[in-house]
């Protein structure tokens, strides 16, 4: 936690976080990135403030212990801009990287005049966030899929195929985050395995769906599971086969990045999250499914987060022109025709 601060952290930044967490329903992952991203900006404002070394490596051993309202109240809009210049020329962040920053820097505000009503002005308000262009997801084809779980049902010198083979199904069909597929539980699942209760970002329940090879895969994984006599997690769903307690995230990406390799797609730089995008982008271009049941189905807080999906049919609208009967017709006029000869 507050990584890179040398010193104490200031009790506003402290008491923030708790709100975040609690109030908020943040989860862990969320609030430390807040607190990394606001470290960096009241370490900047008190370096340039104090008049200090605003050097990448010197600027974050500032000490902000003693950083207050009567010190947050200096600040300005422009003194905000500064910092994401500063951001953007001397430590090198691209536009998402900034826009992140600034909304930690909104959020912060936001308490601290709406919430606390410690300030009453909010420098941040007005100012618009970098402009970030949304990269078109990398995903496996459905070819690539299929040569994904073959890599696994092959793997004989692997005592956890029935296990691994689950995971990435999982993955494949129902698009779960990695930290939602590792945080199953059993009674997660209806007793028929139909539907399937994930616990997503902030804490937020949303009911999955399973399809027929979901269910195979998950019976024949439950088989193995039950002879397993040594588990300590028993309400976990996916087993570590060494400590026999609940499978961490590192052990998943180890496992994905294996068959990944294994089925010569390695050099794609695919990821487990890249397995999520996998399957929303089949769902949406050969399953049809309409891009508001997706949204629900993805766990996605706004239509325009799942939207990005839509943009992923090029090639279908490219194969839609070249399959349009003029697409080869060429009119041959005279002067055209006393050309060729």
């Amino acid at each position: 936690m507050y990584k890179n601060l040398k010193c104490s952290p200031p009790e506003l930044l402290v008491e923030y976080s708790q709100y975040l967490r609690v109030i908020k329903n943040r989860s862990e992952k969320t609030v430390e990135q807040y607190q990394n991203d606001l470290v960096l900006f009241l370490c900047y404002m008190k370096a340039r403030f104090e008049g200090l070394s605003l050097d990448p490596e010197d600027y974050v051993k500032v000490d902000i212990s003693d950083v207050d309202e009567v010190f947050m109240s200096k600040i300005k809009s422009e003194h905000i801009y500064g910092f994401l210049s500063y951001m953007a020329d001397r430590r090198g962040n691209h536009a998402g990287a900034r826009a992140r920053k600034l909304t930690a820097v909104k959020s912060f505000y936001r308490y601290l005049t709406v919430t606390k009503k410690i300030l009453k002005e909010n420098p941040a308000k007005d100012i618009d966030a970098p402009s970030v262009r949304p990269a078109l997801p990398k995903f496996l084809t459905l070819e690539e899929s299929l040569q994904l779980l073959k890599a696994v049902k092959e793997d004989t010198a692997s005592k956890t195929v029935e296990r691994d083979f689950a995971i990435l199904t999982l993955f494949l069909n129902c698009g779960m985050r990695l930290s939602e597929l590792v945080g199953l539980d059993l009674t997660d699942f209806d007793p028929e395995l139909t539907t399937v209760r994930v616990l997503g970002k902030g804490s937020k329940e949303r009911i999955i769906y399973l399809n027929n090879a979901c269910k195979e895969a998950l019976l024949d994984y439950f088989k193995v599971r039950s002879q397993d006599t040594q588990i300590k997690d028993k309400k976990a769903v996916f087993i570590s086969s060494r400590q026999h307690n609940r499978i961490s995230n590192k052990t998943v990406q180890w496992m994905v990045k294996k068959y990944l390799s294994m089925a010569g797609l390695s050099n794609k730089r695919y990821s487990t999250h890249k397995l999520r995008h996998t399957a929303a982008t089949l769902m949406y271009r050969t399953g049809k499914v309409d891009v508001r049941v997706l949204k629900d189905i993805l766990g996605h807080e706004q239509l325009n987060t799942t939207q990005i999906y839509t943009h992923v049919s090029d090639e279908s609208m490219r194969n839609a022109m070249m399959e349009n009967p003029l697409s080869e017709i060429k009119i041959k006029t005279e002067s055209s025709m006393e050309k060729d000869k």
